[in-house]
């Protein structure tokens, strides 16, 4: 009976043949540090996304910091983010010096609250930032003119979302720069961390690439002060391989998001994700809301069904940010999601007879936790 969480041994399968004779001239030549394979998955994933500019980057969270400081955002300048994202959203800004103000959530989708960034925005705040969660797009229609009406740069996080849509466009191209990580899980998943920063504006891609190099355009020229945040040629030649089958992939985790749908909607006690409208959601992960959460998530564990939680205690309420002097009640919809949430196995090479096997799980252990 065991289904696994994630199964990417699958995906590099599938590329190991058109991936490893480009490692090996990698290594014969030493062509490890940016070179062909780099400027062509930037170009590639550019033309995809609909932007004028990828920088390939060495993971999420420095390209989450490059975009904060291509942005202007600096120490002691606040940036909007939502309650219930991962940590990085706000580890990116505090390694800055700037200050994550978190704001809750919509109990529908559990995306950014417009409302909620309207009313968190004061003299100080630099940045707001849509998080694109679980695999579907935020609504940054509705944030972006909150933006420009106070003339504060907007930087999607799409880290979750590679392949995903809004009416307005793709995850990536819908404010004015985007982050995104290839962490190995993600849809578009490297071998090891990878991350790009998305723009159209030529000026702030030059910038993040020379702040990607040490503050560097020039060998042992240096116009700022910057860091080591490169994306190398192996991992480039992994993404290359794989952007060529996203959407395909992608088809897959929606046709399986339309099987659980299926399979659930008999289910007592289980609360199934809900899609914004004109939303194309890409299911990075297929979140549900159960009672009595983590005594179904164990029994579910024991009988060898893969599932996790994403994320078990909101941001603002780690440990971490305890210095923000954040309390319980703040983020009422964000906590209450946080007791819930249950991520299902999800990824392209899930099999309905997979699907059926964790829906009959869930079901069973949420029966349990009823008694």
């Amino acid at each position: 009976m065991n289904v696994p969480f994630l199964d990417l041994a699958a995906q590099q399968a599938e590329i190991a043949d058109e991936v490893l004779p480009i490692w090996q001239r990698l290594f014969d030549t030493a062509g490890f540090i940016g070179g062909a394979e780099v400027d062509a998955f930037e170009q590639e994933y550019a033309d995809y996304i609909g932007v004028g500019h990828v920088v390939g980057v060495s993971n999420g969270t420095d390209a989450l910091e490059l975009a904060y400081r291509a942005a202007g955002v600096r120490s002691g300048d606040e940036v909007v983010m939502p309650a219930n994202t991962f940590i990085a959203t706000a580890e990116a800004a505090s390694r800055i010096g700037a200050v994550p103000v978190f704001v809750d959530v919509d109990d529908e989708f559990l995306l950014m609250d417009p409302d909620a960034v309207e009313a968190a925005i004061t003299p100080r705040t630099r940045a707001i930032v849509p998080v694109h969660l679980f695999g579907q797009a935020a609504p940054v229609e509705t944030i972006a003119p909150i933006a420009d009406k106070h003339g504060i740069a907007l930087i999607e996080d799409a880290a979750q979302a590679q392949g995903a849509s809004s009416p307005a466009g793709r995850a990536g191209a819908l404010g004015r720069i985007a982050a995104t990580s290839f962490y190995p899980g993600k849809n578009l998943g490297a071998a090891g961390d990878a991350g790009a920063v998305m723009t159209n504006d030529a000026d702030v891609a030059a910038l993040i690439r020379n702040l990607a190099a040490h503050g560097s355009s020039t060998k042992y020229v240096h116009d700022h002060i910057g860091m080591n945040a490169r994306l190398d040629a192996v991992q480039a030649a992994v993404l290359r391989a794989k952007l060529r089958r996203l959407d395909g992939w992608n088809d897959a985790r929606r046709a399986a998001a339309a099987r659980y749908a299926d399979l659930l909607a008999d289910v007592d006690g289980v609360r199934a994700p809900a899609v914004r409208p004109g939303n194309e959601d890409v299911w990075h992960l297929y979140v549900v809301r159960v009672d009595d959460r983590d005594r179904v998530l164990a029994e579910m564990s024991a009988d060898g069904i893969g599932v996790g939680i994403h994320y078990p205690t909101i941001v603002p309420l780690t440990q971490a940010y305890a210095g923000l002097g954040h309390r319980r009640g703040q983020f009422p919809v964000a906590e209450a999601a946080a007791e819930r949430i249950l991520s299902l196995p999800m990824f392209p090479h899930l099999t309905a007879a997979q699907q059926e096997i964790v829906v009959r799980v869930l079901g069973g252990a949420c029966e349990l936790a009823r008694t």
